[in-house]
């Protein structure tokens, strides 16, 4: 009887402890879809400890540190199931972007290698697994804004002396709560005085008891177009029936400048209660808003729009950017500039951390380009903004850890490396001499001939030491380094050159290379000039000169095919020589080398690559 009593109390206490954890399982998700993260992290873990449906609630958790920015958490509980047998491809690029932004690059791509192989057919993931430099060739130097605030801070605009920016440090009048997903209080808009260094929120009707801002203010100063939570009249707006997550999104809204404050305060026509639109920023001639939405029929999280101003302030249709700049993934925080670049900020493109900043010139470019470091970290980047006629601007990211900071940028423009190759016993510049550029793993990356003056120039990233090496055919080869580690305070690094001649310079200084067309064999026009005057030196400067001729050819075509093309062209050479008055036995061999000795060494070889190995080449054998 006791042992029945026992099993009844067993039992019922079995059956109150499942009903527990499915209540807190139900509060936990709950809170997580209405984006109280915090207190939904709290009770996933407590729901982990006592070994309640373990695997589904570390991938939440994980997904909840992601949404906090917290990847050093998710990385710890995406790890926890990320071998399990029919996990969810998707997990496998959360993780791998968690990773990233842990800074552990190489596993990141492993995990991004295993999402494709699960049949995910993505090429801006193959560009993440493939690409590793982000360095660019405009560069900043990034100091953080000395009015950061210890919470959220972010979205600068500029409008003559003022500053205008988003931040989450209180305003006991304005806001009465603080936001469930981080636990600060809701944003505001601020300006400062850039003059006297004052701080205060914008005056007019711009903030609410909600989020608002970013702004941006037409180029005339009297609109702002800014972003806020449904909310206007002193009331907040409510989601349709068919939003099943009841959530408060964000919309434009536009207001005037009337005195010293921002009033009458208009929502925009392609606003929705259904989706989010925000994050507007205005052409430089302020006739197109650009801005971000997850609107329905996009390619997926939030892309980047554009619609056209009329005359009458109506609005044409907002129109998706599209490919390169859109992705599967989130595009966000757009910024014209105005030479026409697209700054924006995405977790899509290939980068170094969560959110990178990326660029596009909207006019003639077809290339999304990551800024690369240091705007960009391994955490999130985003909000850049430019001062007009300036070098200066602003971005906004959490790599510091914790809640986003305001950074200051100076923009360097591209170093230009520039020099001279000259011949190193008679100081005269060395015209066709070819220069190329490495990079950190010796691949090239510029490849330059020198004018007649023996000058050449190129655009090189700072903070890289470049391997480089010059060639001409009458001198030694020479290599060296161009250091651009601490070339900020620099526009341009000269960097000269000096070849020492090889021994037939004395006899054949005046004497070119002669060169073939392809996949032929016979004398061009401007060989037989070169070869007029090799004879006429032959014959009344060095009468007792005794050479060799060596021919080549390009790698295009079989060994064996292009052996014979060589020696072919060595003949022809031969043959010209001896046609117009050289003894033969002035002419100690002729030989044919094929593609075996290049002057260029390249496996995707330009044109003029092409044209420098099919060549024929004089050598001094006898000189009494």
């Amino acid at each position: 009887m006791k042992k029945f009593y026992y099993l009844i109390i067993f039992l019922l206490l079995s059956t109150s402890m499942v009903e527990a954890q499915s209540g807190k399982q139900k509060r936990a998700d709950k809170l997580y879809n209405e984006f109280a993260y915090l207190k939904a992290a709290d009770l996933y873990k407590e729901l982990i400890a006592d070994d309640y449906h373990v695997s589904e609630n570390s991938k939440k958790l994980g997904d909840t540190y992601m949404m906090l920015r917290s990847p050093e958490n998710a990385v710890h509980y995406y790890g926890d199931v990320i071998n399990e047998e029919n996990l969810d491809p998707e997990y496998y690029y959360r993780y791998a972007q968690a990773l990233r932004g842990v800074k552990r690059y190489d596993e990141s791509r492993q995990w991004l290698q295993k999402y494709l192989n699960s049949g995910k057919d993505s090429e801006e993931v193959e560009k993440m697994i493939d690409k590793k430099d982000y360095k660019a060739k405009v560069t900043y130097t990034l100091q953080p804004a000395n009015f950061n605030s210890g919470v959220s801070d972010f979205g600068v605009f500029v409008k003559g002396d003022k500053v205008y920016f988003v931040s989450a440090r209180a305003d006991a009048n304005v806001k009465e709560k603080t936001y469930s997903w981080n636990g600060e209080p809701f944003l505001d808009v601020y300006v400062m005085d850039k003059n006297t260094g004052e701080i205060k929120p914008v005056p007019g009707d711009i903030n609410t008891k909600l989020h608002d801002g970013p702004v941006t203010i037409s180029p005339d100063g009297k609109t702002m177009y800014f972003t806020r939570n449904n909310y206007i009249n002193n009331k907040e707006g409510k989601p349709n029936k068919n939003n099943k997550q009841k959530t408060n999104n964000l919309k434009i809204y536009s207001a005037t400048l009337n005195g010293n404050e921002w009033t009458n305060v208009k929502e925009l026509p392609f606003d929705s209660n259904d989706y989010s639109v925000g994050h507007p920023t205005l052409s430089p001639d302020g006739k197109t808003l650009y801005f971000t939405s997850d609107m329905p029929g996009g390619m997926g999280g939030t892309d980047i729009y554009k619609v056209s101003i009329e005359e009458n302030n109506s609005f044409g249709t907002p129109q998706n950017l599209g490919e390169p700049v859109n992705t599967s993934h989130d595009e966000t925080f757009p910024y014209m500039d105005a030479d026409g670049t697209l700054y924006f900020s995405s977790n899509g493109h290939a980068g170094l951390g969560l959110f990178d900043i990326f660029k596009i010139d909207m006019e003639n470019g077809n290339e999304v380009e990551n800024l690369g470091e240091s705007i960009n970290s391994n955490m999130d980047d985003f909000a850049y903004f430019q001062v007009p006629d300036s070098k200066e601007g602003y971005v906004s990211s959490n790599r510091e850890g914790g809640s986003d900071n305001i950074f200051v940028f100076n923009k360097l423009n591209p170093l230009v490396l520039k020099g001279t190759v000259t011949d190193a016993v008679n100081d005269k510049p060395v015209a066709d001499a070819t220069v190329r550029v490495m990079n950190d793993d010796n691949e090239q990356i510029a490849f330059l001939q020198t004018d007649p003056s023996g000058k050449y120039q190129t655009e090189i990233t700072r903070g890289i030491v470049y391997p480089i090496e010059a060639k001409q055919i009458e001198y030694e080869t020479f290599t060296g380094k161009v250091d651009a580690k601490n070339a900020n305070d620099k526009d341009e690094i000269v960097y000269n050159i000096q070849l020492n001649p090889v021994k037939d310079v004395e006899y054949l200084a005046e004497i070119d290379n002669i060169y073939f067309d392809f996949d032929k064999s016979n004398i061009r026009p401007d060989a037989a000039k070169e070869l007029d005057k090799l004879v006429e030196l032959m014959k009344n400067e060095y009468p007792d000169l005794v050479i060799a001729i060596g021919s080549h050819a390009d790698r295009r075509g079989t060994d064996e095919y292009n052996q014979k093309l060589s020696e072919r062209r060595a003949k022809s050479t031969y043959d010209y020589l001896v046609a117009h008055g050289i003894d033969p036995s002035r002419i100690k061999d002729y030989k044919g080398y094929g593609e075996s000795k290049p002057a260029i060494e390249c496996d995707r070889c330009t044109e003029k690559e092409y044209q420098l190995n099919r060549r024929s080449m004089f050598h001094v054998v006898k000189m009494e």
